[in-house]
């Protein structure tokens, strides 16, 4: 177990190698984070009259892709494409262009670019029921295996923006999902990390630090049969969330039925907690998986990441690319355990 003292400790990301500041002392600073900034002020919540979400035939968005319907015939989840995309899909008979301009190189942002919205204006996904947001998981699930063999598509990256801070524009509840013909740096990062780890030893680094994390306890949320979520060693953030599955799963879009039911008990405790804890902040979470490129990433572990959007970048972080987290992941752990 860790002991953390009053002088500021950096931390390696025994993953991607990179470092992280932990200075508890930053965290007297006036105005040093902003857990006391709700994510949407009640002043700015649009209602649903106006909402682009609640009626997307009405607001000019495209046909739906998938939607999901209870009983009475009323839509719980839809899908349907971005009507602002960054990636687009090929029209017929159109090509990519590749172009090279003295030093540098361009293509065509060619790809997907959907929304995944639930139904109740004011629920977020930390306020949804288990069952709903197992229903969101299985949203992406399907949409990642329809786009995954697409032409162009080597990564699909599914992530959640909560709160304008977090670069959410739309108050309505939404994830979106970007298929595109790349894989990030990060990923690769990730990726290699994993990979020569697996290397060196022969076993999944993911599943070794969920072993020592199990064990250690100190740095653990919630957790049930088959996922756990945990404050990681190297936290980039205050009070930063990883959900992992504890078996072995390089592909998330291989989830079962009773996969995705616990793993909406834990991602949903994760998210509540947050929310309680640090008075409804902002937060981006985001789904880690292998590509969709044909390779074999067996050494790789997918999982969620959460980051409460509880601090800005400054010069250090901007000039070095080291985060400064004022919050041990210890105590980030402690207090998230101990909300009922």
């Amino acid at each position: 177990m860790v002991k953390i003292n009053n002088n500021s400790e950096l931390r390696h990301d025994v993953v991607t190698g990179d470092w992280v500041v932990i200075a508890k002392k930053r965290r007297e600073r006036p105005k040093s984070h902003q857990m006391n900034k709700p994510a949407w002020p009640k002043e700015e919540i649009p209602g649903p009259e106006s909402c682009p979400f609640c009626h997307p035939e009405k607001s000019g968005q495209e046909k739906d892709v998938l939607i999901y319907e209870d009983q009475q015939g009323e839509w719980t989840t839809r899908v349907f494409p971005n009507k602002y995309p960054a990636f687009k899909p090929l029209k017929n008979n159109e090509r990519v262009r590749h172009q090279q301009i003295g030093p540098y190189f361009l293509m065509d942002g060619v790809g997907y670019h959907e929304l995944i919205v639930t139904r109740d204006h004011y629920k977020q996904m930390a306020d949804l029921d288990e069952i709903q947001i197992a229903e969101v998981l299985d949203a992406y699930q399907s949409r990642y295996l329809d786009l995954m063999n697409r032409k162009f598509v080597r990564y699909i990256e599914i992530f959640h923006n909560y709160g304008r801070e977090a670069g959410g524009s739309v108050f309505h509840p939404h994830s979106q999902l970007m298929a595109i013909p790349v894989v990030s740096p990060y990923i690769n990062l990730e990726l290699e990390g994993a990979e020569g780890y697996e290397r060196q030893t022969g076993d999944c680094i993911y599943c070794t630090v969920l072993d020592f994390e199990l064990k250690d306890r100190s740095r653990i949320v919630y957790e049930n049969e088959k996922f756990v979520a945990f404050c990681p060693f190297a936290s980039r953030r205050a009070y930063e969330v990883w959900v992992m599955p504890k078996e072995h799963n390089p592909y998330f879009e291989r989830m079962t039925d009773e996969d995705k039911m616990a793993a909406a008990e834990v991602l949903k405790q994760a998210l509540r907690r947050i929310k309680l804890l640090l008075n409804d902040v902002a937060y981006n979470f985001y789904l880690h998986t292998s590509p969709c490129d044909g390779r074999d990433y067996h050494f790789f572990h997918w999982h969620f990441e959460i980051l409460p959007k509880t601090s800005t970048w400054a010069g250090f972080e901007l000039s070095t690319g080291i985060e400064i987290n004022a919050v041990s992941p210890e105590q980030a752990a402690e207090e998230l355990r101990g909300i009922a």
